[in-house]
């Protein structure tokens, strides 16, 4: 770790390499170019305006989010196109924000159910321009989403109470299998399932403009065909899991918490400041422990407190001392990045930038 940045951080903090995040910004955008597919990120890894900015500078159609609240921060930042991948269910008070969103921006929003696509309808009606349906397909995650055959109902309601259906989508969250070959099964996974979907639509007389899919890992296993979209979102930090499975390399890192350690309590044992609230409780089939501690590639953190991260050491390995500066990778960076008000932004060792977290906490 660079003498500058260890001056310069009170830690906890998550501490954003610009340069790298900069480049697998770019390498997307490149791959989205020269395969032919529609990039929309999914904002809720990073939740943060400037990134947002640079993955659209790069190319990117819009922003994929989670949650109506994510809209609103986004579209007031000036974004003009965004899909809420999820199946809202509407309830007055998110009828009003919806209507509200569709004087700035062109919504897509998730459904998958007759009911659902029902009350939609009913709440964006006299909006001031259109909200389409994106009707989800389970692809073999086995969340949400209707089986492809299943599709025609759920398009046919939204046409019936007078919704555009913009196209059909799906999570390959099955990717994240700890298999190695989980992440080939669910891309292909998700290419028969919303390419079935979609003739049944088409067959319904149902047009389909969009077949979205993709998940980060996933995206690296695209192939020309049915699906024209992806929606990867890890992709600008990358985190443990995803090094773990083969979906980035080290050098592709983007984010890491950087902590002290703050008690070494026995000889193959130290504790760092960094807990659950910080580095998030999120496990991984691919990663022993709590994250990647990268000055200590073969310790585990074997247990988070809230705020503590207990980190064992292998026989023979000497403990680092109190107020040595750690650098952790966690497992899922999305979790991490919400807890964080801001994201200390570094280039070459130097902090350059504090960028708030705007979404944070914005979970409805």
């Amino acid at each position: 770790m660079s003498p500058r940045l260890t001056e310069e951080l009170t830690t906890p903090a998550l501490v954003v390499d610009v340069d790298v995040l900069d480049r697998n910004i770019t390498r997307m955008g490149a791959a989205a170019a020269a395969g032919g597919f529609t990039v929309r990120p999914h904002a809720k890894t990073h939740k943060c305006l400037e990134i947002a900015r640079r993955q659209l500078a790069a190319g990117a159609a819009g922003l994929t989010v989670a949650t109506v609240g994510e809209a609103e921060v986004f579209a007031r930042d000036g974004v003009t196109d965004l899909f809420i991948a999820y199946p809202l269910w509407v309830d007055d008070a998110k009828a009003r924000r919806l209507r509200h969103l569709t004087e700035s921006a062109a919504l897509r929003v998730g459904a998958d159910s007759v009911e659902g696509v029902q009350r939609l309808a009913r709440a964006v009606r006299g909006a001031a321009g259109p909200v389409r349906v994106m009707v989800e397909i389970d692809s073999g995650h086995h969340r949400t989403g209707v089986a492809a055959a299943k599709a025609v109902d759920v398009g046919r309601a939204a046409v019936d109470a007078g919704l555009e259906v913009a196209g059909v989508f799906t999570f390959p969250g099955h990717g994240y299998g700890h298999d190695p070959l989980a992440r080939e099964r669910a891309a292909r996974d998700e290419e028969q399932a919303l390419g079935a979907a979609a003739d049944a639509l088409r067959g319904a007389g149902i047009a389909v403009p969009v077949l979205s899919g993709g998940s980060t890992p996933t995206a690296g296993r695209w192939r020309p065909g049915a699906v024209d979209e992806l929606r990867p979102g890890v992709y600008v930090f990358n985190d443990a899991a995803q090094l773990a499975m083969g979906s980035c390399t080290a050098e592709d890192l983007a984010l890491h918490a950087v902590a002290t350690v703050v008690s070494t309590p026995a000889p193959d044992r130290f504790v760092l400041d960094a807990g659950s609230k910080v580095l998030g409780s999120d496990l991984s089939p691919w990663v022993q422990g709590h994250g990647l501690v990268l000055d200590h590639p073969d310790a585990v953190i074997t247990a988070l407190s809230e705020h503590h991260a207990t980190v064992v050491l292998p026989e023979g390995a000497p403990a680092p001392r109190p107020g040595t500066r750690v650098s952790v990778v966690p497992n899922h960076v999305c979790t991490a990045v919400n807890l964080a008000n801001d994201l200390v932004v570094t280039r070459n060792g130097t902090v350059v930038a504090h960028w708030p977290v705007a979404a944070r906490g914005a979970n409805s």
